[in-house]
């Protein structure tokens, strides 16, 4: 696994901060929300009853009626469909006595008020000479909502129709909205923290690319340069040595120079092409002639030899030609000290060494681009550049076993077909 540099962990580090904000957010939102929609469900509710007992209460009331030798007729209640849906009926009635009298409980005793709370709502409608609401518990100890109309004698106030609404069904039916809200809050956060995290995640990926290909150069860099300049400081103290040598030495460090130059361009050149700032510059080119020159201004060609015939192509020749300079480079290093043999043909640069060769289990893992060290032989980057050139130009690389022993790597290319 690896190893998080500090600018990746504060990335990671972002995107958790990232989901907790969306979370965080669409909880507040959600409990703004459902605050609201609780109130207004409990005030629904509440205004609901009050307005069932009321509509029972007025129609009642109006069922009712005193006869012409002063007795209250109260048969209307047996037959009234809506004092078949009351929770609770009475009719309360003036009496000689200072506390009216319960005349009728039409469901149970137990469901109507107990005397002191008769007594108050007698005076309330006595007060308001219309229908009150009110709530009062009934004798058994429950909550209900209550209302009462008056029923007139002439002129005269002498009865008070009842009906009462058991508010636990309506409670009940709060109760569930309020789990329902408290569960799909939970998941809607949820979703909200793995919506954020995802979006979090995809925002970052051109972060965490931007930082690899960072990465990538510089150790791409370090594997180009680290050659040229090892060989520089031996020029340089071979001329500081000897002043017979110095203007050989300084011609070299020159040529040296340049191609520290011409490295460094193609460095920036990968890494902008990369990061798709910078197309590649492609231009109809000899491919034969580009390979006998990167060859030639190699520091130690020793045992390389270049086989070609005229090839165009089109292409970057600073791309191309770090390319071919890292398969040679890598043939000299890796091929044990043997021959090296170059050849050119048609939209093929070949590379063979005769040395022991590259396993046929590594021959693909070692054109990766993290693949270094003994786990694949050595390579560095410079076989994962060869690819990545080969494929930016249409074509490929490969790693085979050479006839007769061996390595053999290729850079395929389209030739070009104009004319």
């Amino acid at each position: 696994m690896r190893t998080r540099t500090p600018a990746v962990a504060r990335l990671y580090r972002g995107r958790w901060a990232t989901t907790l904000l969306f979370a965080a957010t669409t909880a507040v939102c959600l409990l703004v929300l459902a605050t609201i929609a609780v109130r207004t469900d409990a005030h629904s509710r509440a205004n609901d009853l009050d307005n069932d007992v009321l509509h029972r209460a007025d129609g009642l009331a109006r069922a009712v009626f005193y006869e012409a030798d002063g007795t209250l007729y109260l048969d209307p209640l047996q037959d009234d469909d809506l004092a078949h849906g009351a929770d609770a009926l009475g009719v309360l009635q003036a009496s000689t006595t200072a506390q009216p009298q319960l005349r009728h409980a039409y469901t149970s005793p137990a469901t109507m008020p107990d005397q002191a709370n008769l007594d108050e709502i007698w005076q309330l409608v006595q007060h308001d000479r219309q229908t009150a609401l009110f709530t009062a518990q009934t004798t058994d100890g429950r909550e209900y909502h209550w209302a009462a109309a008056p029923v007139w004698n002439g002129d005269k106030l002498d009865a008070a129709v009842l009906v009462g609404d058991d508010p636990a069904l309506s409670h009940a039916a709060h109760d569930r909205l309020l789990r329902w809200l408290a569960l799909g809050s939970a998941a809607l956060v949820l979703a909200a923290a793995a919506v954020g995290h995802l979006l979090s995640g995809r925002a970052m990926r051109p972060a965490l690319r931007g930082l690899e290909q960072q990465e990538q150069f510089l150790a791409e860099a370090a594997h180009e340069l680290r050659t040229p300049l090892a060989t520089l400081r031996l020029v340089v103290e071979k001329g500081s040595t000897s002043p017979k040598r110095a203007p050989a030495a300084l011609d070299e460090a020159v040529r040296l120079v340049d191609r520290m130059g011409r490295l460094v361009t193609g460095l920036l050149a990968r890494a902008r092409v990369e990061a798709g700032t910078q197309e590649i510059e492609s231009t109809r080119l000899r491919l034969d002639q580009l390979v006998e020159q990167t060859v030639e201004e190699l520091p130690d060609r020793t045992g390389v030899t270049v086989s070609s015939k005229a090839v165009i192509v089109d292409g970057d020749p600073e791309l191309l030609g770090q390319a071919v300079r890292n398969l040679v480079e890598n043939a000299l290093r890796h091929g044990g000290g043997t021959p090296v043999e170059v050849s050119v043909t048609a939209g093929r640069v070949a590379v063979r060494d005769h040395g022991p060769g590259v396993p046929a289990e590594d021959r693909e893992r070692i054109f990766e681009r993290r693949v270094t060290g003994a786990a694949s032989g050595g390579t560095g980057t410079g076989l994962a550049i060869v690819r990545w050139v080969a494929e930016l130009h249409g074509g490929s690389a490969r790693l085979s076993q050479a006839p007769g022993g061996g390595a053999l790597a290729e850079l395929l290319l389209p030739q070009d077909t104009s004319g």
